[in-house]
C-alpha cells in the first residue's frame, strides 16, 4: 500500500512539473499581462527549483567526498565529477526558463 502511495505521488508530481510548463507555453503568443506575468512564475519557479534542489545535492555530496579524501586521495578527479554533475540540473533550469519566458 505504501508503494502505490509512493508512485501516484511521484506520478502526480511528475505531472505538475510536464503541466506547468506546458501551459505557460501554450499561451506564447498571448500579451495579456496575467498570461506574462504566469510565464514569468513558471520560470522563476524552475530556474528557483533546479537550483535550491542542485545546492542540496551538491552539500550531500560534498560532505561525503570529504570524508571519502581523507581515506582515499586517489579518488579525488571522480569526486570533482560527481560535485561537479548538480550544476548540469541548474543549467537545465536555466534552459527551461529561457524557453519558457522567451
Amino acid at each position: 500500500m505504501k508503494i502505490r502511495t509512493k508512485v501516484l505521488t511521484t506520478a502526480a508530481a511528475a505531472m505538475a512539473l510536464v503541466a506547468i510548463p506546458a501551459m505557460a507555453l501554450a499561451a506564447t503568443a498571448s500579451t495579456d499581462p496575467k498570461v506574462l506575468m504566469a510565464k514569468y512564475i513558471s520560470a522563476a519557479g524552475a530556474m528557483a527549483v533546479s537550483a535550491i534542489m542542485a545546492g542540496f545535492a551538491q552539500a550531500k555530496i560534498g560532505t561525503a567526498a570529504a570524508g571519502t579524501l581523507a581515506e582515499r586521495p586517489e579518488v579525488a578527479t571522480m569526486l570533482i565529477v560527481l560535485q561537479a554533475l548538480p550544476e548540469i540540473i541548474v543549467l537545465l533550469g536555466f534552459v527551461s526558463a529561457l524557453i519558457i519566458s522567451g
